[in-house]
């Protein structure tokens, strides 16, 4: 009876981990909507850069993808760390990868033409927690302010 209860608890908590894991659509999502709002400003510009690194990123249907902004939304505002986020990009993607999710976030830093301070340190941030170098780090910037 004790073995039982203990494997019932085991898929309980297992079940629970699963669901609450982002996934890496989600993560990526939610990763670039963070520079998005990092200087406290929702410019369309923005809005439009961020939609099509999702979409060069991820092949979704127009239903999937609308999820995927409204999900987006809702953890970025609950979330209380990058790491959660990052975490699944670091088990999941290489360095080529995770180097193409970086230009994405100068893409959409620079989208407006401005890049605040705000959003550099967000960017500099996650770049720190997805393991990647500082000199990546400056080449990304450098080719996404130059296009």
């Amino acid at each position: 009876m004790l073995s039982a209860v203990n494997k019932w608890f085991t898929q309980q908590f297992e079940q629970n981990e699963k669901s609450t894991k982002p996934n890496i659509e989600l993560a990526t999502a939610v990763l670039l909507y963070e520079v998005m709002r990092a200087d406290h400003k929702f410019e369309q510009s923005e809005f439009i850069s961020y939609e099509a690194q999702l979409k060069k990123h991820f092949s979704l249907s127009q239903p999937d993808f609308t999820t995927l902004c409204e999900l987006t939304k809702k953890e970025a505002e609950e979330a209380t760390d990058y790491q959660q986020f990052t975490r699944v990009l670091n088990d999941y993607y290489g360095a080529n990868e995770k180097r193409r999710v970086l230009d994405s976030l100068w893409l959409i830093a620079y989208a407006d033409h401005q890049l605040s301070p705000d959003e550099e340190y967000t960017i500099r941030k996650i770049a720190d927690l997805l393991y990647i170098p500082h000199r990546e780090f400056i080449q990304s910037k450098l080719a996404s302010n130059s296009l």
